[in-house]
């Protein structure tokens, strides 16, 4: 068994790229490799940026192509298609023959069984491979018509300590890679992987992208204990940076301690995204003046070091002035100015959209009973910062700075931290607001974006989401479901509405209140999925869904998802399958309708007064206030009517020879049924089979 061992060298590629395109590689000489039966043990797929490594151990050294029946075109298709099928096989007509199948005649014909070498299907197969790669991004440079994520340079390819020979457009394949990627002068020749990643190890170089990302990881945390202090490692920050460098150096660096006073988020912003380095948080949970930088070359002399520590002072310099110049402007007094920035074509500008969420989140106000003047003052200044100079340079502060800026200017912290929190959740892992200023504003925000772009029919489609309202949705979906709070979103969508068109902004108020709520219906479906709740419960609580009620429905999912395969979910689906499955092929031969309404007066026994009076008892109980919101209560009493289902059905004879008292039972298994129903429909949902003795 041998091993196959492939190197694209190229200049550097961007850490996005080399994350996609090792995964693509990998997964297309693996389809590659089953396709053609071709046995391996372990694949690997490695990058650095200027290297993409594909490794398979294990690889036959001749591959067997069993004999098969091949098919060609139908008797009747004409002879370019007879000529096509000839070619692409390699065969004459003698060859063929014809065979009768279900779908009509066909020509075949027999494929030999058939061995090949292992080294010359891959010689032949692997530029096939290399350009089906689909890039996000790629490059065409010179002359040469190869598109690839960076200018590729050469093609180390081996198989079993052998040299493979092929031709890539312009590059002919070799067992020698550039060890300097600069000056690209120094070459060595490789066997095997084995001996190339000791190699490049002895040099200080890790090819294994996850062995690198766990050394710097290791490395941050080690070196931020040595300073008595924490680090909270953004891990998509840490993936990036692995694959930025193959030889990490972790350097600690330090900016003035007076830039602490600009607000955290400017100085975690500017380090982890502008910068790509770690900052660093004392015990109080306090940002602290250090930061960890990783490096892809040693710094002996200082130089890198000191070169970042530079970069950071010149930005920090920078947002520290336009944190002085901008925290001290009225916030009121620039309101009016948002009327020359604009929100979106068709949808007015920023001060229209501002007066709207007033308006809505006032409504949510009255429904969250807190204060309405809070709320509109809020509303009124919280898109103030889009005017700042830092948000120009921060933009992924807006709404943080204006909570800043708001608390600066002395504003109720309700207000500042409404602000703040006002496009949140960002995202799935995201934090929702939870204060009851923060929800109606951010809750009145997404109202008039979603009804805003779906009146001007920017809705999703199913491929399409530019603008981001699946997330906005989702965003509403979950501040509702885990703050458990009730809201009549259909009337909201109308106030939206109708906000609209009195800034001369007109919508089909019908349409868009039944194109928005299917919109929000599939969002909270997903939302349930996402919850791991089982798919037919998810269908059963949502057959007949009110968009208004979709906290109540998340929680008797969520418990009935819970307790479905424990005893009491069982004794539930037990008693409601057998009961309607009884009324269903009762109903179905005979022209009368069951409605549920039960004679006592015709009842012959105490089994069906015992199952009547259950009836009446769990009526009761989910009428009670005391269990209204408790389901777990309600599942319970469900499930207690058991008894009096078996002795019902194990005493009685539904199927009685007086119509009337038929009829009568068929009523009282319908009362039961629609008792359930009261809860969600359990007809749906599916449940262990059992095989029951039924008297009819």
């Amino acid at each position: 068994m041998s091993e196959f061992f492939l190197e694209l060298f190229s200049e550097e590629i961007p850490a996005n790229l080399q994350q996609s395109t090792r995964k693509i590689l990998l997964e297309n000489f693996t389809k590659l490799f089953k396709d053609k039966n071709v046995t391996f043990g372990q694949s690997f797929s490695y990058s650095v940026p200027n290297r993409l490594i594909i490794l398979f151990h294990g690889l036959a050294d001749q591959i067997l192509e069993k004999k098969d029946e091949i098919r060609g075109p139908n008797i009747n298709a004409p002879e370019k298609a007879v000529s096509g099928f000839l070619r692409s096989n390699n065969i004459t007509k003698e060859k063929i023959f014809i065979k009768n199948t279900e779908k009509g005649e066909f020509y075949f014909f027999n494929k030999p069984e058939k061995k090949f070498k292992t080294h010359d299907f891959l010689e032949e197969n692997i530029p096939h491979v290399l350009k089906d790669i689909k890039w996000k991004k790629s490059m065409k440079w010179a002359d040469h018509e190869v598109h690839w994520g960076r200018p590729l340079k050469s093609i180390l390819a081996t198989f079993n300590s052998r040299k493979l020979e092929f031709k890539y457009y312009h590059i002919e394949s070799s067992n020698f890679t550039y060890l300097d990627k600069e000056l690209e002068s120094k070459k060595k020749v490789f066997k095997d992987f084995k001996s190339y990643s000791k190699y490049l190890k002895n040099t200080g170089l890790i090819i294994n992208h996850n062995e690198r990302r766990d050394f710097i990881k290791k490395t941050l945390l080690k070196e931020s204990q040595k300073k008595n202090l924490r680090l909270e490692i953004n891990e998509k920050l840490l993936q990036e940076v692995t694959d930025l460098v193959e030889q990490p150096k972790i350097l600690s660096c330090k900016f003035d301690k007076k830039f602490l006073q600009i607000p955290r988020e400017i100085l975690i912003i500017t380090m982890e995204h502008h910068q790509k380095y770690f900052p660093t948080f004392d015990n109080k949970n306090n940002i602290s003046n250090e930061f960890f930088v990783v490096a892809n070359n040693d710094d002996k002399k200082g130089f890198i070091k000191s070169g970042n520590e530079r970069v950071v002072e010149a930005r920090l310099s920078d947002a520290d002035f336009f944190w002085k110049k901008n925290k001290s402007q009225n916030l009121l007094k620039q309101v009016s100015k948002l009327r020359n920035v604009n929100y979106f074509k068709g949808l007015g500008n920023y001060f229209d959209k501002v007066q709207r969420i007033r308006k809505l989140s006032g409504q949510i106000s009255d429904d969250l009973l807190i204060s309405k003047e809070k709320v509109e003052i809020a509303a009124s200044i919280c898109k103030v910062d889009l005017l700042s100079d830092l948000v120009g340079e921060f933009p992924e502060l807006q709404g943080i700075l204006g909570g800043y800026f708001a608390d600066f200017q002395g504003f109720d912290k309700d207000i500042c931290l409404a602000i703040r929190e006002q496009y949140l959740p960002i995202g799935t892992d995201s934090k929702i607001p939870k204060k009851k200023y923060s929800i109606a504003l951010s809750l009145g925000d997404k109202i008039d974006t979603l009804v805003g772009f779906f009146g001007i029919g920017l809705k999703p489609s199913s491929s399409k989401d530019p603008f981001a309202l699946r997330r906005l949705a989702i965003g509403l979906i979950k501040i509702i479901l885990e703050n458990k709070i009730k809201l009549k979103i259909k009337d909201l969508i109308i106030s939206s509405c109708r906000v609209f068109n009195d800034q001369s902004i007109e919508f089909d108020i019908k349409k868009v209140q039944t194109e928005l709520v299917d919109f929000l219906k599939d969002r909270f479906k997903n939302y349930m999925k996402e919850s791991e709740i089982r798919y037919d419960i998810i269908e059963s609580s949502t057959l007949n869904l009110n968009i208004d009620n979709i906290l109540e429905i998340y929680q008797k999912a969520n418990i009935l998802n819970k307790i479905i395969n424990k005893p009491v979910g069982q004794d539930i689906l037990f008693i409601y399958k057998r009961v309607s499955n009884i009324l269903v092929n009762e109903i179905k031969n005979h022209d009368f309708e069951v409605k549920g309404i039960t004679d006592p007066g015709l009842f012959k026994n105490d089994f069906e007064k015992k199952l009547y009076k259950k009836i009446k008892y769990i009526k009761k109980d989910f009428s009670s206030i005391a269990f209204e919101n408790n389901y777990q209560i309600q599942l319970e009493t469900l499930s207690s009517a058991k008894n009096e289902v078996e002795d019902f059905f194990n005493n009685v004879i539904v199927n009685d020879n007086d119509m009337a008292i038929k009829k009568n039972r068929l009523e009282l298994l319908k009362m039961l049924c629609k008792t359930f129903d009261n809860y969600l429909n359990f007809s749906i949902v599916e449940g262990k089979s059992e095989k029951t003795n039924i008297q009819l």
